[in-house]
């Protein structure tokens, strides 16, 4: 009989102090990948995880503050076209797939530029605002609270309303408050049931107070967030578009002109409603893609956000409709 091949040793998880160092010795000492495999006694490519790592848990922050005259030219026009008080653009990923890292990216530097102590933070979900963390970090705020602008998942993932929201309070060391209901139920009913409860009405007059909300947006199709993750079924995709929704923002499904479209999915979304987000003193809207044109043009419309960040690809898009 042959012999079986061994099996190799699952390699454990590197500690923070690890990823500290080899991101000390990589971005401030200016030692290159293989000199810090040396230095470290690892291999390169262990060196590699280290730095992603370094990243991802926000131990390194990597912030360009120079833009490229194609990229200021368009938010300028971004902002007069939409009466934008502010237009952030990032350059288009070379991968469309990553246009959620570059816009998130972008998402975190502006949300470290603009929170402040004493503040008050809505938050959406979805995978941009997830990216998010990368840029803005830990930095710890006074009197600072985050809070949930929609109910949750059942399963656990790093996109998960109240994860995304868990998160950022971690990163600035504020209070978090978590709307605690699936982000859809079963009928009006319950959902009007569910915002009777003291505790989530008292969630609901936070979300109402807040200073700045940073909210996604979503396509109608199979390829976004609410149908990839099975919070609602494909078979509902059809009527939706038939209905007319082009777009969602905090799982409201919009239309062309940004008003709540006529179906029974939106009668049954556990979240705070536009007219309750439209109060908000400064709404962040953060998406970009293609792909999002017409979904982030009624969004936009819907909540009369002041701010928009985006991809090139996205703003070229919204200029020319």
């Amino acid at each position: 009989m042959p012999k079986s091949k061994p099996i190799a040793a699952k390699e454990p998880p590197a500690s923070p102090d690890l990823s500290v160092r080899a991101a000390w010795l990589y971005y401030i000492e200016g030692l290159t990948q293989e000199e810090v495999a040396k230095v470290m006694a690892v291999s390169r490519a262990k060196v590699i995880r280290l730095l992603a790592a370094a990243r991802d848990h926000g131990i390194v922050r990597i912030r360009i503050d120079a833009k490229g005259s194609d990229q200021l030219a368009l938010e300028r026009r971004l902002a007069d076209a939409y009466g934008l008080s502010e237009a952030v653009v990032a350059p288009a990923p070379t991968d469309k797939s990553a246009v959620a890292a570059v816009v998130g990216h972008a998402t975190g530097t502006y949300l470290a530029d603009h929170v402040r102590d004493g503040m008050s933070l809505g938050v959406g979900w979805g995978v941009t605002l997830s990216m998010s963390l990368k840029a803005l970090g830990a930095r710890p705020f006074e009197r600072f609270s985050v809070i949930s602008l929609l109910g949750g998942m059942t399963h656990s993932r790093a996109i998960n309303p109240s994860a995304v929201a868990r998160r950022i309070a971690d990163a600035v060391g504020a209070e978090c408050f978590q709307l605690t209901a699936p982000v859809f139920v079963a009928s009006e009913a319950t959902r009007n049931a569910l915002w009777a409860e003291p505790g989530l009405h008292d969630l609901l007059e936070r979300a109402r107070r807040v200073d700045l909300a940073v909210v996604s947006v979503g396509d109608v199709s199979e390829d976004s967030t609410l149908f990839r993750e099975g919070l609602l079924p494909r078979s509902q995709l059809a009527s939706l578009i038939a209905a007319g929704a082009v777009g969602e923002v905090l799982c409201h499904f919009l239309d062309a002109d940004g008003n709540v479209v006529d179906h029974p999915v939106s009668r049954r979304v556990v979240a705070v409603g536009l007219e309750d987000l439209r109060r908000v003193p400064k709404i962040v809207i953060a998406a970009g893609g293609r792909h999002k044109v017409e979904a982030i043009r009624a969004v936009l419309k819907a909540t009369r956000a002041r701010v928009l960040i985006t991809d090139e690809t996205a703003a070229q898009g919204l200029l020319r409709g």
